[in-house]
Protein backbone atom coordinates (compact mmCIF):
# COMPACT_ATOMS: atom_id res chain seq x y z
CA UNK A 1 0.00 0.00 0.00
CA UNK A 2 3.18 2.36 1.11
CA UNK A 3 4.47 1.85 -2.39
CA UNK A 4 1.33 2.15 -4.46
CA UNK A 5 0.95 5.81 -2.25
CA UNK A 6 4.57 6.65 -3.43
CA UNK A 7 4.18 5.46 -7.02
CA UNK A 8 1.14 7.93 -7.08
CA UNK A 9 2.74 10.94 -5.44
CA UNK A 10 5.84 10.46 -7.95
CA UNK A 11 3.53 10.29 -10.82
CA UNK A 12 1.91 13.38 -9.64
CA UNK A 13 4.70 15.26 -8.69
CA UNK A 14 6.22 14.45 -12.13
CA UNK A 15 2.76 15.78 -13.68
CA UNK A 16 3.25 19.21 -12.12
CA UNK A 17 6.29 20.12 -13.48
CA UNK A 18 6.78 21.84 -16.65
CA UNK A 19 8.08 20.25 -19.54
CA UNK A 20 11.21 21.48 -20.84
CA UNK A 21 10.22 24.19 -23.58
CA UNK A 22 12.58 22.67 -26.85
CA UNK A 23 9.62 24.16 -29.21
CA UNK A 24 9.73 27.99 -27.67
CA UNK A 25 13.60 27.94 -27.42
CA UNK A 26 13.49 27.04 -31.59
CA UNK A 27 11.07 29.74 -32.11
CA UNK A 28 12.62 32.00 -30.60
CA UNK A 29 16.07 31.01 -31.80
CA UNK A 30 14.20 30.95 -35.61
CA UNK A 31 12.90 34.77 -34.85
CA UNK A 32 16.24 35.97 -33.83
CA UNK A 33 18.06 34.39 -36.82
CA UNK A 34 15.02 35.79 -39.13
CA UNK A 35 15.40 39.32 -37.51
CA UNK A 36 19.40 38.94 -38.32
CA UNK A 37 18.42 37.88 -42.36
CA UNK A 38 16.38 41.27 -42.59
CA UNK A 39 18.83 43.41 -41.72
CA UNK A 40 17.88 44.46 -38.28
CA UNK A 41 21.18 46.27 -36.54
CA UNK A 42 22.49 44.54 -33.23
CA UNK A 43 22.30 47.96 -31.71
CA UNK A 44 18.91 47.75 -31.88
CA UNK A 45 17.12 48.02 -28.17
CA UNK A 46 14.23 45.30 -29.13
CA UNK A 47 16.59 43.02 -30.70
CA UNK A 48 19.09 43.15 -27.19
CA UNK A 49 16.21 42.41 -24.98
CA UNK A 50 15.23 39.54 -27.37
CA UNK A 51 18.70 38.10 -27.09
CA UNK A 52 18.93 39.22 -22.93
CA UNK A 53 15.99 37.12 -22.82
CA UNK A 54 17.12 34.29 -25.04
CA UNK A 55 20.28 33.94 -22.96
CA UNK A 56 18.50 33.89 -19.97
CA UNK A 57 15.92 31.00 -20.90
CA UNK A 58 18.95 29.26 -22.04
CA UNK A 59 20.43 29.55 -18.61
CA UNK A 60 17.24 28.60 -17.25
CA UNK A 61 17.15 25.58 -19.25
CA UNK A 62 20.55 24.51 -17.83
CA UNK A 63 19.16 25.08 -13.93
CA UNK A 64 15.80 23.22 -15.07
CA UNK A 65 13.67 26.07 -14.24
CA UNK A 66 11.63 25.48 -17.54
CA UNK A 67 8.41 27.46 -16.46
CA UNK A 68 10.53 30.57 -16.61
CA UNK A 69 12.54 29.48 -19.50
CA UNK A 70 9.69 29.10 -21.30
CA UNK A 71 8.27 32.63 -20.34
CA UNK A 72 12.04 33.81 -21.23
CA UNK A 73 12.16 32.58 -24.50
CA UNK A 74 8.38 33.64 -25.43
CA UNK A 75 9.24 37.17 -24.46
CA UNK A 76 12.84 36.42 -27.13
CA UNK A 77 10.73 35.62 -29.93
CA UNK A 78 8.06 38.33 -29.65
CA UNK A 79 11.51 41.06 -29.08
CA UNK A 80 12.77 40.16 -31.90
CA UNK A 81 9.99 40.20 -33.89
CA UNK A 82 9.62 43.45 -32.92
CA UNK A 83 12.90 44.13 -34.11
CA UNK A 84 12.08 42.68 -37.62
CA UNK A 85 9.00 44.44 -38.23
CA UNK A 86 10.96 47.96 -36.49
CA UNK A 87 14.04 47.60 -39.59
CA UNK A 88 11.44 46.63 -42.13
CA UNK A 89 9.27 49.26 -41.61
CA UNK A 90 12.69 51.62 -41.52
CA UNK A 91 13.55 50.48 -45.10
CA UNK A 92 9.99 50.52 -46.71
CA UNK A 93 9.89 53.69 -45.38
CA UNK A 94 13.34 55.04 -46.92
CA UNK A 95 12.01 52.66 -50.15
CA UNK A 96 8.96 54.41 -50.55
CA UNK A 97 10.92 58.32 -49.68
CA UNK A 98 12.97 57.27 -53.03
CA UNK A 99 9.76 56.40 -54.94
CA UNK A 100 8.49 59.64 -53.75
CA UNK A 101 11.18 61.52 -55.07
CA UNK A 102 11.32 59.44 -58.40
CA UNK A 103 7.61 60.38 -58.92
CA UNK A 104 8.13 63.91 -58.44
CA UNK A 105 11.50 63.69 -61.17
CA UNK A 106 9.37 62.09 -63.50
CA UNK A 107 6.75 64.89 -62.88
CA UNK A 108 9.23 67.96 -63.34
CA UNK A 109 10.20 66.30 -66.71
CA UNK A 110 6.56 65.78 -67.81
CA UNK A 111 5.97 69.27 -67.21
CA UNK A 112 9.35 70.53 -68.74
CA UNK A 113 8.25 68.85 -72.26
CA UNK A 114 4.69 70.39 -72.71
Amino acid sequence: MKIRLFAMALMLAGCATDPAPHVQMSLADQALTQAKAAGVDEQNDAFRRALKHYELAYKNMLEQDFKRARMLAEKAELEARVAELQTLKDKDQAYLKVLVGDIARIREALEAKQ
